[in-house]
């Protein structure tokens, strides 16, 4: 890339001031873009990153400040104008519709017709010739749903590309993928770089920041905090900046005490969805006052695993106990009046209903005890002043707890959802993916709370696909491999290295193999 400051931005925003009922969401932001470059995007849960792309692509109008494009002043007429104008965006949760093939959901809404018929045989042509100029490579003919989430998102891409997109906006990108597709997501957006696309890359990801962006422009409380050169950053100056304060990345904790088993799962097997058997002969112990760990690349059976502890998946063997109850055939309300709190993987399906108020939200697990209702009659005021000490406990940034949950940033959704499940004490917290798409501080927060539950006296399965979290919290891991543990170390005595190679291959490297 060459110096930015030779080149005449393509993208401009100027004195951009946005706000909604009780909250200002930007104010006053300027922002450049420069052809060819990768300009990164950090800030905190709430700090304006989602509402200012959205601004520049036309879903919101700013109150004040205008866009530039190209040197011209861009008029805001909604979205279509703005992909009109070259502008695309790959959203955090994809706009994919998966009983549609990839084809047909490229073209939806930019329809090839040959008279009055959809011209599906162009379309194919156009998206195998995008995949392969760009790395994008995915068969037009496959129904959607029956991709890789890493797939989806190059479905995404190649439906912005296929709008002849010059300037893509990625949101949170890499969120839900793999370390393998992170790996090769960067090389797609490098590709995209280097043959003239201009890319605005939000992410909470420090490290991916330091390793991706030209530049950096950092958002707190809505306006523009600085700015960084990647070359001369590093993830703590960062974190500073983003949260006004020096960040703890390694979580404090003393050694583990562990008591009396809380969870023991016994040769337990579970298929998925296409009844396919992903969890097999699974056993583990987890333990009062300690923190268990498993690590593994995702799509190794994390999720049926924790479905089934929880009661959301039947088991096809094995059985489940939690405090010596037999919980193998509990549905999830059984589960959870024993003692159960979890955090699910999918906040959006599993955790949350958007439509609801953030304060209904706090107590969807509890909403039928007291003090929250009475004979099956509601207790707002109890609800009420529940939500407001979690709001303020966990720093929830919302408007009010009567708004819908489904209006926050995705971060404060899922301090919502941590904030119902850690707020109170249980003997079982089973986490899964606790601090996915949260910034710094937030997680920062959210592993002191996990720890101190831990500490007074509280068994925790976490699942998590970040290697750092695994290492940080855990007291013991776990390797999760095609559905089997494949190997259970005290966490003070294995390397990542170790982890790495064990999650990747199922078995333990070899003195060749470290050698090597």
């Amino acid at each position: 890339m060459t110096d930015a400051s030779d080149r005449q931005p393509i993208l401009e925003v100027r004195g951009v001031t946005k706000t909604f009922p009780g909250v200002i969401a930007n104010e006053d932001i300027d922002l450049t873009l420069h052809k060819g470059e990768i300009h990164c995007l950090l800030g905190e849960n709430g700090a304006g990153k989602s509402t200012l792309v959205n601004v520049i692509f036309g879903l919101y109008k700013p109150d004040k400040g205008s866009i530039h494009l190209r040197g011209e002043v861009m008029e805001q007429k909604g979205v279509r104008h703005a992909i009109a104008e070259g502008i695309g965006m790959v959203h955090q949760h994809f706009q994919l519709i998966p009983v549609f093939t990839v084809a047909e959901n490229v073209i939806l809404g930019d329809e090839i017709t040959r008279g009055p018929l959809l011209d599906l045989r162009e379309a194919r042509r156009r998206i195998r010739e995008i995949g392969d100029r760009y790395g994008l490579v995915v068969d037009p003919d496959v129904k959607v749903g029956d991709l890789s989430v890493g797939e989806q998102q190059r479905v995404e891409l190649v439906k912005a590309l296929f709008r002849e997109a010059e300037i893509l906006i990625l949101d949170e990108p890499t969120a839900v993928l793999t370390p393998g597709e992170v790996d090769e997501f960067f090389g797609v957006v490098r590709s995209l770089v280097d043959q003239g696309k201009s890319i605005i890359f939000i992410t909470h990801k420090l490290r991916e920041v330091l390793a991706v962006a030209d530049r950096i422009t950092v958002l707190r409380g809505g306006r523009v905090a600085g700015s960084a050169d990647p070359s001369t950053a590093t993830q703590q100056s960062l974190a500073n900046l983003m949260v006004g304060r020096d960040v703890v990345f390694r979580v404090e904790k003393t050694k583990a005490q562990p008591g009396d088993t809380v969870l023991r799962v016994h040769a337990m097997s579970v298929e998925d969805d296409r009844g396919v058997q992903t969890v097999n002969d699974f056993s583990v112990d987890v333990r009062s006052r300690e923190i268990f760990g498993i690590a593994g690349v995702e799509g190794n059976g994390q999720r049926e695993l924790v479905e089934a502890i929880v009661g959301m998946r039947r088991k096809v063997g094995g059985k489940v106990e939690i405090l010596g109850h037999d919980a193998t055939k509990m549905n999830p309300r059984k589960i959870t009046d024993l003692g159960t709190s979890h955090i699910p993987e999918n906040r959006n399906k599993h955790g949350l209903v958007s439509t609801y108020t953030v304060a209904d939200n706090l107590v969807l697990n509890r909403y039928h005890r007291q003090p929250f209702s009475r004979r099956g009659i509601r207790n707002p005021a109890a609800i009420a002043a529940e939500a407001e000490q979690l709001v303020e406990r966990f720093d929830v940034r919302t408007p009010g707890i009567d708004v819908p949950v489904g209006t926050l940033s995705g971060g404060n959704q899922q301090k919502v959802i941590v904030a119902r499940e850690i707020g109170g004490e249980v003997p079982l917290l089973v986490v899964s993916q606790p601090t996915r798409g949260l910034d710094v501080g937030s997680i920062e927060f959210i592993h002191k709370q996990i720890i101190d539950r831990r500490d007074k006296g509280a068994a925790v399965l976490l699942v998590s696909a970040e290697l750092d979290e695994i290492l940080s919290l855990s007291d013991r891991i776990g390797v999760i491999y095609r559905g089997s543990l494949v190997g259970v170390f005290d966490a003070e005595d294995v390397t990542r290295e170790q982890l790495g190679f064990l999650m990747a291959t199922g078995h333990a490297p070899d003195a060749e193999e470290v050698a090597s």
